[in-house]
């Protein structure tokens, strides 16, 4: 094909901004765009055109769009309770998928993406575009070089102040109110754990065994629509999602993962991936990189510490990026991310963040969500693999993009 022909499935903030993404990838052209919504429709019709100058299909409703012969792949970017029924239906009809990420509703559905490529073994991927960024590829390439010694602990976290983007859900038609407003969950786990799967062999050599979750209790949200009464619908709502959400993951391997939830109370963004070794650390809040013997272990020094010491450990694909692909999306993943997808879509490769990956990611949420229920009590993670992950290879995104 000269063009990989996109369906876009959901215009919210997220699909109406990588249009422009997938629109900056030469191998791509979008050709339809579908939301509920005919205003998102039309300002995602205008912005193709403005950037390609081609018109596109409109659909009202994605399943039509999916029956299209001018679609060759889609693009799912439509709110988290809608992800796995168009990926699913997509795959049934032959269309290469990229999904957006959030939490699994339930174990079923994770079973649902994996035993319908199984059986279509159309191409999936999951869009977790923190796999591809900077710092985390960079500790990566030093755990595969041994720098960092035998790993023994992870942590990451999803820390981003979300109170005006949740409590103006109804305005904005949003679909995190009504998570927050009736779960009790990690509910948006893929960010931080993604880069730490990819990092521990997840699926490849190693899996997640249990977990356990305990939730703070909820006040953030409250307080906020009381103080700034961003809805007066919400005034006096109970919110069901805990402030913090703590999460410990055994691997088989014997590495333990921590993850925070931190979205309802006033902080700054971060994901605080953390990594440690016998043999050093790196955390990215700081960008450090502390390796024994060859910096000071025992105290903060920026330039003896500075992850940039270690710039020649970056894979190329973050060695050789320009500027304008720096700008194409939270500094450059994006871009990166659907370089990948197009790129094993058209040369028939595995896909980066495949199925086996999303369902494991993904079922953090509807496990958290009994574990929390139950007191943390501890929750066995599934095997999507049904045994393979013993023999699959171990593979880094940046072998397969």
């Amino acid at each position: 094909m000269e063009k990989i022909r996109i369906g876009v499935i959901g215009l919210g903030n997220r699909g109406y901004a990588l249009i422009g993404t997938v629109l900056s990838c030469e191998e791509a052209e979008i050709t339809s765009v579908s939301d509920v919504y005919q205003d998102r429709i039309d300002r995602a019709a205008e912005k193709v055109k403005k950037l390609r100058g081609n018109e596109v299909k409109k659909y009202s409703d994605y399943r039509e769009l999916l029956k299209s012969d001018e679609v060759d792949a889609v693009l799912v970017a439509s709110g988290w309770e809608n992800h796995v029924e168009a990926a699913v239906l997509a795959m049934k009809c032959g269309k290469a998928v990229a999904m957006e990420v959030g939490g699994a509703y339930s174990i079923e559905d994770c079973y649902r993406l994996v035993d319908t490529y199984r059986e279509t073994q159309t191409p999936f991927m999951l869009m977790e575009n923190c796999c591809f960024d900077k710092f985390e590829l960079l500790t990566t390439s030093l755990v595969r070089a041994g720098k960092l010694g035998e790993i023994v602990h992870c942590h990451g976290a999803y820390a981003h102040d979300l109170r005006d983007e949740v409590t103006g859900g109804n305005v904005n038609r949003h679909y995190r109110l009504n998570n927050y407003l009736r779960r009790n969950c990690e509910n948006y786990p893929t960010h931080e754990l993604g880069p730490i799967a990819k990092l521990l062999d997840i699926n490849r050599g190693n899996r997640m065994v249990s977990l356990v979750s305990v939730a703070s209790k909820s006040a953030g949200l409250k307080e906020y629509v009381k103080s700034r009464k961003p809805d007066p619908a919400l005034e006096g709502k109970e919110f069901a999602q805990g402030d913090i959400v703590s999460t410990i993951i055994k691997c088989a391997r014997g590495e333990t993962i921590t993850l925070t939830l931190d979205t309802t109370l006033p902080r700054y963004y971060s994901r605080e991936f953390t990594v440690r070794g016998t043999k050093g650390l790196a955390w990215q809040e700081a960008n450090m990189v502390i390796i024994e013997n060859e910096c000071d272990t025992h105290a903060y020094k920026e330039n003896c510490n500075s992850a940039d010491r270690y710039a020649e450990y970056l894979p190329p694909v973050w060695k050789n990026i320009t500027e304008e692909q720096l700008r194409l999306g939270h500094g450059g993943m994006d871009y990166l991310e659907f370089k990948a997808f197009f790129k094993a879509l058209i040369n028939g490769e595995e896909m980066p963040v495949d199925v086996y990956d999303a369902a494991a990611l993904m079922c953090v949420t509807t496990l958290s969500e009994k574990s929390i229920a139950l007191g943390g009590m501890p929750q066995s993670v599934p095997d999507f693999t049904e045994g393979k992950w013993i023999l699959r290879p171990s593979k880094d995104v940046t072998e397969l993009s």
